[in-house]
């Protein structure tokens, strides 16, 4: 893959369907452990259905992107939302985007969008997005600790992280399970989100309840359209990719941006 150069970080991404001064460009940005290669085909398979170019990077720290000097602060999707994100929209010359978030990347798309309010930003795609820390997040972060060292999590990761793969884990591990974290809370900036939300959940996300989907509904002040998948856990696009498709497609459609 090729790098962008955005706030002093080299980070690997992936284009799909036209350019980006061709219209509207949708930009994915991760869950935790994931990186450009994770989404697989679903960013050219939703590309294609909409007609739309899509953007998708690897964070510092995850996939081939420039390795993380450090552990993640307890602000780490702050920075991401406010200081990296701008600046690869930059560098990728898009200048009209529909963010579409998995996880921690629908918490830096929230963040983001509610920080600036309009602009660029044309709509938001969310996908197990969280604006609180549950218990159940906290219970299940830190089971996946312990399947990181004893099972072959390890190695599952590193076919996509490479060199990356420790501090990948761990830099998202740590501060999830850092007693601060406890308190990390982005209600505040949903009452700037005005642009329309897709809000999609699994059911059976073992990360997250349909309590954020309620918080997101009720907190955005632009339109907002939710769906809970059944028989779906913490990934959408994985668990259910056809009626994830589906939904995000007639979404991208219905505000006109195909």
């Amino acid at each position: 893959m090729p790098f962008l150069e955005a706030a002093g970080q080299g980070l690997e991404y992936d284009w799909h369907g036209p350019p980006p001064d061709a219209g509207p460009v949708l930009v994915f940005l991760h869950e935790g452990l994931g990186c450009a290669a994770m989404w697989k085909d679903f960013p050219a398979r939703l590309s294609a259905a909409t007609g739309l170019g899509a953007l998708v990077y690897s964070r510092r720290g995850y996939g081939a992107s420039d390795p993380l000097p450090g552990p993640r602060p307890v602000s780490y999707m702050h920075d991401e939302a406010l200081e990296v994100l701008p600046a690869a929209l930059d560098a990728a010359c898009v200048r009209d985007a529909i963010l579409v978030g998995h996880s921690d990347g629908g918490s830096i798309a929230l963040i983001h969008a509610g920080a600036v309010g309009g602009g660029r930003i044309r709509a938001l795609v969310l996908e197990a997005a969280h604006v609180l820390v549950e218990t159940v997040s906290v219970e299940s972060i830190a089971a996946a600790a312990e399947a990181y060292r004893a099972t072959d999590l390890r190695n599952r990761l590193a076919r996509y992280h490479g060199a990356n793969v420790d501090d990948a884990f761990w830099g998202w591990n740590d501060v999830w399970l850092d007693p601060a974290f406890r308190d990390w809370n982005i209600e505040a900036y949903l009452s700037g989100v005005g642009c329309p939300c897709l809000v999609i959940q699994g059911a059976d996300d073992e990360y997250g309840t349909t309590e954020q989907v309620l918080r997101i509904a009720a907190g955005v002040t632009g339109p907002v359209e939710t769906a809970v998948l059944p028989g779906c856990g913490h990934a959408p696009h994985r668990d259910k990719p056809e009626e994830t498709l589906a939904a995000m497609t007639r979404f991208v459609r219905a505000i006109g941006a195909a």
